[in-house]
């Protein structure tokens, strides 16, 4: 099973760190933000990952290189400055990707997301006839309102109970065969358009999850990275 982190947001509230450095690079603790997602997934058995990057990308190639120092073969897909979106980064990534159901990682999230559950997920989407499975979490203070509800082991757009999507999913490759490659298309119309044909199943994580979209949560990843 292959894995796509997403890196290719340019960071505009964490400006000025990100007019120099690309996000998923800056520091915390030990390691740059994404190095964080490369050394969890080698442990989860993951050996394939695709980087997806846009603005200053290509210091990304320049660090992470092939992967080899964490233990994964690394494949690039370049968008550009402008970047594409969730969707039309993924949608442009298909051909790295394959055939089969993928693990996404948003690269500016810092978790303890057990990604080996991938494969398990990957199984139980067949079964389902589901094209996405999404790891949902408690509501941040930055997001009240939540973005989706569960409703057993479907997610739905609305429900009594709010919670805010991680970044993470298991995606069938058949969830963007209608968005076009090169072209920026956001994801989640096509997630809303899946759940209304109950089409995406999900589950809530209740560990470490931190969206690192400001300077101030840059810090927090810090403190909580320092020791590990």
């Amino acid at each position: 099973m292959k894995a796509m982190i997403l890196a290719a947001g340019r960071g505009e509230r964490m400006r000025p760190l990100t007019d120099t450095t690309p996000k998923p690079l800056l520091p915390v603790g030990r390691e740059p933000l994404i190095g964080w997602h490369l050394r969890r997934l080698q442990q989860a058995g993951f050996t394939e990952v695709v980087i997806n990057h846009a603005w200053l990308g290509q210091q990304i190639e320049d660090v992470l290189q092939d992967g080899r120092d964490y233990g994964v073969h690394i494949a690039y897909s370049p968008e550009g400055a402008q970047g594409l979106e969730t969707a039309g980064g993924i949608a442009t990534a298909l051909p790295l990707l394959g055939d089969a159901p993928f693990l996404v990682i948003n690269g500016d999230v810092l978790t303890d997301i057990d990604f080996a559950q991938a494969t398990r997920i990957a199984a139980q989407m067949a079964t389902n006839n589901a094209l996405a499975h999404l790891w949902l979490v408690n509501n941040p203070d930055h997001n009240p309102n939540g973005d989706f509800g569960l409703d057993g082991e479907h997610v739905v757009s609305h429900a009594d109970t709010q919670y805010t999507f991680s970044g993470c999913g298991v995606y069938h490759p058949a969830l963007f065969q209608h968005t076009p490659a090169h072209q920026a298309a956001k994801l989640a119309p096509l997630l809303r358009t899946a759940m209304a044909e109950q089409q995406v199943t999900g589950h809530k994580h209740t560990g470490l999850w931190l969206d690192v979209g400001t300077v101030e949560r840059l810090q927090q990843a810090n403190a909580l990275m320092q020791h590990a």
